[in-house]
């Protein structure tokens, strides 16, 4: 059954169960509109663009729950992505992915794949640094770290990779199309 147990609310409230995407290989982000990882909705709706015939679909999940950067309403969030980075993939309700409120879909994600590490470079060590001020367990907990944490479904429903906010869309991309 995988992923397609669950449903995530859209920006208009309603339920989308991810069952009408059985068959289709999943990319669910948790995103921010005001974040250094920003820019890559850019190339996540290049992606988007290239292999949505093929049978991607992006499912963006804006999330505050990281330095408030992803403030505003639905609207206004999906205002700003049309607007500066031209997305046309499906944005849903911004929503949490860690703690007492987060979205059961996360929950499980999170059970699937768990934190293996930020990689390196600079902006891995930024996230080494910043996280222990933030989270004491962050190294042996599950939780989302950041914004931009990207998690691959399977055409069957089966979590298959987690990549977080410090790899950039292009592995990414190479994943997704080993699959596609």
């Amino acid at each position: 059954m995988g992923v397609y147990g669950y449903s995530v609310p859209d920006a208009d409230g309603h339920d989308v169960p991810l069952e009408l995407f059985k068959g289709k290989v999943l990319l669910i982000v948790n995103t921010a509109t005001g974040c250094g990882f920003t820019p890559q909705y850019e190339q996540l709706e290049a992606l988007y663009e290239k292999d949505h015939a093929k049978g991607l679909e992006i499912l963006d999940i804006p999330c505050n729950q990281f330095a408030g950067q992803a403030p505003g309403s639905d609207a206004d969030i999906h205002a700003f992505c049309t607007l500066h980075y031209h997305t046309t993939f499906p944005q849903m309700h911004k929503s949490d992915v860690n703690g007492p409120d987060e979205l059961p879909l996360y929950a499980y994600l999170k059970s699937c794949k768990g934190f293996e590490g930020f990689g390196e470079g600079p902006d891995a060590d930024e996230m080494n640094a910043l996280l222990p001020t933030i989270d004491p367990n962050w190294k042996t907990d599950s939780d989302i770290k950041w914004n931009f944490t990207k998690f691959v479904v399977g055409r069957d429903g089966e979590v298959l990779r987690r990549f977080e906010p410090t790899v950039g869309v292009k592995p990414v991309e190479e994943y997704i199309e080993s699959i596609l």
